[in-house]
């Protein structure tokens, strides 16, 4: 499976130390945990959310790198909370910090539905008589514990910003 992330330029791909600042499904101290999307999109509208950018303006100063990840073997677990947990705002971090340690005891890592993403937006596109939007699909993030040195990445930009017709699937914290 290839998942994507994107990453400031200067740095590697993965976090490899505990510094990692607190998260969704990790807290302050606990990482560090690879954060990887099922497609680009999923990867750019993390970093959309975050930054908390919704006008097409705000796209010309991004210049981020986009990593292809090799995952030969993507984890099957998945947390037992309920969607709207899952893909809420801040304040559903603690119950899912929580269901990630639990899944940290069992096992290396998690598949959760995306929360940067609009659910049954279309995703990627097709050609057909010039571009046309792709189905509709579920996308995920994939949530890894642990240092991972054995993943090997490509990277697909080095110097990149998202479209600007991302920003209207982007489910917003606010």
């Amino acid at each position: 499976m290839i998942v994507f992330r994107h990453a400031d330029r200067r740095f590697a791909f993965l976090w490899e130390s505990a510094d990692q600042p607190p998260a969704r499904w990790h807290d302050a101290g606990e990482g560090p945990v690879a954060y990887l999307a099922d497609t680009a999109d999923g990867a750019w509208a993390e970093f959309l959310r975050h930054e908390e950018i919704r006008d097409p303006a705000d796209l010309a100063g991004i210049s981020r790198a986009m990593w292809a990840i090799e995952l030969p073997d993507p984890p099957t677990a998945r947390p037992r909370l309920p969607v709207a947990t899952m893909t809420g705002g801040p304040a559903t971090y603690p119950d899912c910090r929580s269901e990630a340690k639990r899944l940290r005891r069992r096992t290396g890592g998690f598949k959760a539905p995306s929360a940067a993403l609009l659910a049954g937006s279309p995703s990627g596109f097709r050609t057909d008589g010039g571009l046309r939007p792709g189905p509709a699909r579920r996308e995920r993030t994939i949530v890894l514990f642990g240092r991972r040195p054995d993943l090997v990445g490509w990277c697909a930009c080095a110097d990149g910003s998202p479209r600007d017709d991302l920003l209207a699937r982007v489910h917003h914290l606010a």
